[in-house]
């Protein structure tokens, strides 16, 4: 398993590898005649040459690199000087991508599973006759059944151009990324239909005087410009609010934290703003002239004292009265951040509605401090597929008359319950492209269920995932340092600085290694065999670069020489209030029966013996796509499960014992952890670092290493508005091995 590939092995042409690899050795990590090489001394970078444009993908934050490149391979990855964003750092799973690049267990040829899903056996082929087999099997399920027949879970930015040719011009309408619902869509609908604004994370923290957290674990899910504007506000005196059951690595730096009773914090939310209008402690001119159905969600929060809060969220009343009256003290100057990954509980829309509304009832909207939507490049085109007149039918979501407020796409498990069902219509093929669905969403036998009645299942990716196991044929993708197929645009993260915005597409730092091609190639080719050659809109990743960036009246090599990344004035993003609108109640959500103004919705409290599963991130992994890097789980092997020291002693627990955890409905783990003791979490639950215990033997260097908390998440919450999963609504208890 060395790391250190020599240039001659890892860029042998096909055939040379393919006489060097014995059939019967060809699993997703086929052999690949590595031979150990001496690492390169630590600041040894002589002869080497600085190539610009990289735009990471470790995680989906995507800042912008530079690599140290000798001999056509990649030595070491930097941020880019001339970046406005990250600058020259990066985080270690930014600085992890040489090492994901050089994994030995990556996929290097086209595969076909000769063996059953599931426990697959593995057969190299070409890539002929592996897109012969795509185009002929989808082509077969679309005849027979439609286009609605078949589904699409995407992922990245290396999915978009696939996924645009499924839903537009083979015209399905079972297109769900699993991640996003998962992640953020809750988030971005519950603001557009308060704010009219998609949040992202546009939260001026940099020039805040209070940052509002609520779960949101900066500093652990590291996005490195995010948390520069985050350290700069803490570092200019902000004072920082968390609610969080865990005491996470922001709350160790708040001023005020909350360890709120998991599943509460809408009632807390509630219960500050009625406190906050009752007292005439909140925006008012700014209320009055951007406020809309104000009177009306001022009568209907007014049950939320701060004493039914205190008792619902269990915390004291002077301390949720102390975060109110701190943010009144503050406003307008005050970051309520909207979160990421914010499917927790299954009323989660609901949630993300309060958030919205205190930021507008404390008039924090385009102010220093508040909630800043900055205005990026304009004029870039996108490339697409041309829509096919019948893209979209068979829409499940309209067709069942739910979830009026889902972010794009149709919600996940809509599209497993009609492929288990066959109801109202068989789906019977199914697309994976860069998705880990076993990890992604709960219910992993549901999925397992929905993988195992297809007619033919493709998956591509970079790496030997979990979900791949159940994969007919599966195509080795090339990884962002690999590909042109991107471009990041925005603004410089601490808005009071001299306003910018930038440009910076992606370009390959190395030549792909193995048999590994792109996603814009590979799917030009299955168009191709399934009769939509004429419909194919670029045909390599560098024209569809050159024509998004013909808008902007730049090319590639400009960009290359102006250092990877185009730099141009922007504009002010404060102040641009005049058509803002806050819909306090929201006449369009009463339309379709939903609450018109944020309702807490109660969550079942753990049953007797049992603790609530939490999960979140770790600095060294971004899900599970980074598990199998050897220089990352060599930092974070397991994944240890916070336990309170009091329940502890209770259990009879150390510090360091290894256990299980099972689950309220009987099922186990399949691996075990380590036990972390701590006060630093309530009594009620129990926390782990989500993307452990990959089960894939071919990820060599994470298999069975730490607990799969989505193995353990089986009670199915859905959340009304948007049909996201609740991704903590699951209880467990903990058996000692040994």
């Amino acid at each position: 398993m060395a790391m250190n590939l020599t240039r001659r092995n890892f860029l042998k042409t096909a055939s040379i590898a393919a006489a060097s690899v014995p059939l019967s050795k060809v699993a997703a990590r086929a052999e690949s005649g590595v031979v150990k090489t001496p690492q390169v001394a630590p600041g040894s970078f002589k002869n080497t040459k600085t190539v610009v444009g990289g735009v990471c993908e470790m995680c989906f934050w995507r800042c912008q690199l530079v690599g140290k490149v000798r001999d056509g391979r990649l030595l070491k990855l930097e941020g880019n000087p001339k970046s406005i964003d990250n600058g020259v750092s990066l985080c270690a799973r930014g600085n992890g991508g040489v090492a994901m690049l050089y994994d030995p267990d990556r996929l290097k040829y086209p595969l076909k599973n000769v063996g059953k899903r599931g426990e697959p056996k593995w057969e190299r082929i070409s890539w002929d006759e592996a897109l012969d087999i795509c185009g002929k099997k989808l082509k077969e399920i679309v005849d027979k059944h439609g286009a609605k027949s078949l589904a699409i879970f995407p992922h990245g930015s290396t999915a978009r151009y696939p996924m645009d040719f499924f839903e537009r011009t083979v015209g399905t309408p079972n297109v769900s990324e699993p991640s996003f619902f998962q992640c953020r869509g809750v988030r971005d609908m519950a603001y557009i239909t308060t704010l009219e604004i998609a949040p992202d994370e546009d939260v001026d923290m940099a020039n805040a005087k209070v940052i509002f957290l609520v779960g949101s674990h900066l500093g652990e899910n590291i996005h490195v410009s995010h948390i520069k504007g985050y350290l700069k506000g803490l570092e200019r005196g902000a004072k920082l609010v968390v609610l969080d059951p865990r005491f996470s690595a922001a709350a160790s730096k708040a001023h005020i934290w909350v360890p709120i009773r998991p599943g509460t914090d809408t009632a807390m939310l509630l219960a500050i703003m009625n406190y906050l209008i009752e007292n005439e402690k909140y925006a008012v001119d700014f209320v009055e002239e951007h406020g809309e159905g104000f009177d009306e969600f001022a009568e209907g929060i007014k049950e939320w004292t701060l004493e039914r809060a205190a008792a619902e969220c269990d915390v004291p009343v002077a301390q949720i009265k102390q975060v109110a009256d701190l943010l009144a003290e503050n406003m307008p100057n005050v970051a309520i951040h909207p979160g990421r990954h914010v499917t927790w509980y299954g009323n989660d829309f609901q949630r993300e509605r309060a958030l919205a509304c205190l930021t507008g009832l404390l008039g924090a909207v385009g102010v220093q401090g508040g909630l800043v939507k900055p205005k990026g490049p304009k004029g870039l085109k996108r490339i697409n597929w041309p829509k096919a007149e019948t893209a979209g039918e068979g829409d499940l979501r309209r067709m069942q008359d739910v979830h009026h407020f889902h972010p794009p796409g149709c919600p996940t498990e809509l599209i497993r319950e009609a492929a288990i069902s066959g109801d109202p219509y068989p789906i019977k093929g199914c697309v994976i492209w860069g998705q880990n669905m076993i990890q992604t969403i709960p219910g992993q036998d549901r999925t397992i269920k929905m993988l195992e009645q297809m007619d033919f299942v493709l998956c591509t990716d970079i790496m030997p995932t979990d979900i791949t196991m159940y994969a007919d044929i599966l195509l080795p993708d090339c990884s962002y340092l690999e590909k042109y197929d991107f471009i990041k645009t925005g603004t410089q993260w601490d808005f009071s600085d001299e306003h910018q915005q930038y440009i910076a597409p992606r370009m390959a730092l190395v030549e792909p290694g193995f048999e590994r091609k792109d996603s814009i190639w590979i799917v030009n080719e299955i168009a191709k065999r399934m009769g939509y050659g004429d419909k194919i809109p670029v045909v390599s990743q560098e024209e569809m670069m050159a024509q998004s960036l013909e808008g902007v009246g730049l090319t590639l090599d400009k960009i290359r020489e102006e250092g990877g990344i185009h730099i141009q004035p922007g504009e002010d993003p404060y102040g641009n209030n005049e058509d803002l609108l806050v819909y306090f109640f929201s006449e369009e959500m009463d339309d379709y029966d939903y609450p018109a103004i944020p309702t807490y919705i109660p969550v079942e409290p753990p049953p007797a013996g049992y603790m609530r599963l939490l999960y979140g991130r770790t600095p060294l992994h971004t899900f599970n796509r980074s598990i199998n890097n050897p220089w990352l789980i060599h930092e974070a092997p397991i994944n240890p499960v916070w336990v309170n020291d009091k329940v502890a002693v209770r259990l009879g627990l150390k510090h360091g014992d290894t256990v299980r955890l099972v689950n309220q409905d009987g099922v186990e783990s399949r691996t075990t952890t380590t036990v972390k003791v701590t006060p630093g979490i309530r009594e009620d639950a129990v926390y782990l670092y989500h993307g452990y215990g990959t089960r894939n033997k071919e990820m060599t260097f994470s298999v069975d290493k730490g607990v799969d908390d989505t193995s353990l998440i089986t009670k199915i919450a859905i959340d009304p508005e948007s049909g996201a999963h609740g991704m903590r609504n699951n209880f467990v208890k903990l058996v000692k091995v040994g």
